[in-house]
């Protein structure tokens, strides 16, 4: 729930057939580049294809937020955290060494070496895995559990259909997006797939990895950097930038949205119910379904709530601990006056209480560390440099938060989990957001105890502006930077790293298609309240034009129901019609020559 989403989600690892081909599905993937060596208890999965979803409703892309170019961001503020933790580490192990020695490394160590060099030194603090793992949501398991349906894979092949005939929809002058659906939040080109798909893919990737690990050396937290994000989709609808739910499929029955939690827990509930009163051996010999307990710290005043409607209200208040086996901790957003008044107060006494709550969990479902995962679906969209349209209600968080929050999230994975923890990007918008977000992050996934120290001065607004300053991008792709020489060594490593991680930008991004020159109606943020779901992807929805806005806008009108189940007819993909050219018109005015006297 924007304008902040962090969920905390523990399971019970289950026997249920559909989910434990997880790890099945999951080493189907294809190779990464990591296979050949073993991985570092932190590791970040990185997947290009994901900036293959792009919005091609419109030329104007100013209101769009949840763009492509958030991935770049988050790589900005990953090198940065990797570069600080280096020479941290650096320090405390030769602080004898002379800064000018320091310097001179750095720059050897920049020029000499590729990207693929950088990004697999052995001096990393982390693994970066660069993947290209990918799956077929009509033919994955973990996916139908999430998104099937008892008829057929009717949710999915909507989707398919509606990406691949997405151009030609817009072409016609009509919306990819079916009418009923969000036509603010939504969009979809023909390569959405791609991205969907290679985000689910490193999900399931980083899952398979961290549940496979055979020592405390291995892989046992992970940041997977994907988009599309999936936190607000539902079982069979779409919403707030979301198609798919990514943490949900990862953990193959737990999600970042609370209502297929409710369901999945309802169903264990149900099943353990008829174990205890049956005499049939066979059924009361199964064993138990999965168990989800589902964590929430978000803004109430804010997308979906933000229209003030009961039942969204409600669900996103929603304390249940128990009863009906449900295991639910939503906890508000509240305003701070300082730094100290955050931490000492709302996140001591209001927001620990997400991590109070997940502790009775393990406690009475008798959760053992074995079989417990724990997710995060990590937003940052409550950063306190967020887009002030995406927080307009004061209900923000330091930037420290996400370090904080991400020790006490590893110190919970430790005592249930065995250190298992896997987070995945969800919101976040402003690239200041993204980069300090995913900085701190990292520094609390990637921090080891009684090792190197983090300083909060690091995501300070003074370096932030330093590290905007020295990655901001140039004609060409690359950042734009001066001698790595004239920069502090924290700075020039950083660039260094971005460089790496972003390399792969370019090559994974299709060219952008022509512009679709659409109605000036057809906006991103129509708000207009939803009148219907389409009976066909044919249909022509109907918009409202709404008033240019100088700062992208937040997310819209959730959905409020699902996608039609009629295909669409397959049309090819058409050049656009070219419009006449029109020559500039010149009169010239031939005039006789003055009289000479």
């Amino acid at each position: 729930m924007d304008s902040y989403d962090q969920h905390n989600l523990q399971h019970k690892r289950p026997a249920d057939p559909s989910i434990a081909s997880l790890t099945d599905s999951a080493a189907k993937l294809e190779p990464a580049i990591h296979e050949a060596k073993p991985l570092k208890p932190t590791t970040i999965y990185i997947q290009d294809v994901c900036l293959q979803h792009r919005f091609i409703r419109s030329r104007d892309t100013s209101a769009v937020v949840e763009k492509p170019e958030r991935l770049r961001a988050v790589n900005v503020g990953l090198a940065a955290a990797i570069a600080r933790l280096e020479s941290e580490a650096t320090a405390v192990g030769k602080q004898d060494d002379d800064a000018d020695d320091l310097v001179a490394a750095l720059d050897k160590l920049n020029l000499a070496h590729s990207d693929a060099d950088v990004l697999s030194s052995p001096n990393l603090p982390v693994s970066i895995v660069k993947s290209t793992a990918s799956v077929d949501i009509l033919n994955n398991a973990a996916v139908k559990f999430v998104h099937g349906d008892v008829d057929g894979d009717i949710y999915l092949e909507r989707i398919k259909a509606l990406a691949r005939d997405s151009h030609d929809k817009i072409l016609k002058g009509d919306s990819e997006i079916p009418e009923g659906l969000s036509q603010g939040d939504l969009y979809l080109c023909p390569t959405s797939i791609n991205a969907i798909q290679g985000a689910i893919g490193t999900v399931c990737e980083a899952v398979d990895n961290v549940i496979g690990s055979p020592s405390q050396q291995s892989c046992k937290r992970a940041f997977v950097s994907i988009r599309p994000p999936g936190h607000h989709c539902g079982e069979d609808t779409p919403a707030g930038f979301c198609f798919v739910n990514n943490v949900a499929i990862g953990a193959a029955h737990g999600n970042g949205t609370q209502s297929i939690a409710w369901q999945i827990n309802e169903e264990t509930y149900r099943k353990t119910l008829e174990s205890e009163y049956t005499e049939d051996d066979a059924a009361s010999s199964d064993k138990p379904g999965p168990q989800i307990f589902y964590g929430s710290i978000h803004d109430v005043l804010s997308y979906p709530c933000e229209d003030g409607k009961s039942d969204l209200v409600q669900a996103a208040s929603v304390s249940l601990h128990g009863p009906h086996g449900q295991h639910i901790e939503n906890i508000h957003l509240q305003p701070y006056t300082s730094d100290a008044h955050f931490f000492d107060v709302l996140y001591k006494d209001r927001y620990t209480q997400l991590f109070r709550k997940a502790d009775e969990f393990i406690a009475n479902t008798g959760g053992d560390s074995g079989g417990v995962l724990v997710f995060i679906s990590c937003g940052f969209d409550a950063c306190e440099h967020e887009y002030a349209s995406m927080s307009r209600h004061g209900r923000k968080v330091p930037t420290s938060f996400y370090h904080r929050f991400t020790q006490d999230a590893r110190a919970f994975a430790e005592r249930h989990a065995q250190g298992r923890l896997i987070s995945v990007l969800e919101g976040g918008y402003s690239d200041r957001a993204l980069a300090s977000g995913a900085m701190a992050h990292l520094c609390g996934l990637a921090q080891e105890d009684g090792g190197n120290q983090v300083n909060e001065e690091w995501w300070s607004v003074q370096n932030l502006e330093k590290l905007e300053k020295a990655t901001k991008k140039r004609r060409g792709g690359r950042p734009s930077v001066s001698t790595a020489g004239s920069m502090e060594p924290w700075l020039a490593r950083a660039v260094a790293l971005f460089s790496a991680l972003d390399a792969g930008a370019a090559q994974s991004s299709p060219l952008k298609p022509p512009a679709v020159v659409a109605p000036r109606s057809m906006t991103l943020r129509d708000r207009k309240k939803a009148t219907g779901l389409a009976h066909s992807v044919d249909g022509n929805p109907s918009h409202q034009p709404v008033s240019a806005r100088k700062e992208p806008a937040e997310a819209g009108e959730p959905s409020i129901g699902k996608v039609s189940t009629e295909a669409s007819s397959n049309g090819t993909l058409e050049a656009l019609p070219a419009a006449p050219k029109k020559l500039p018109r010149v009169i010239l005015h031939v005039r006789p020559p003055p009289d000479e006297r």
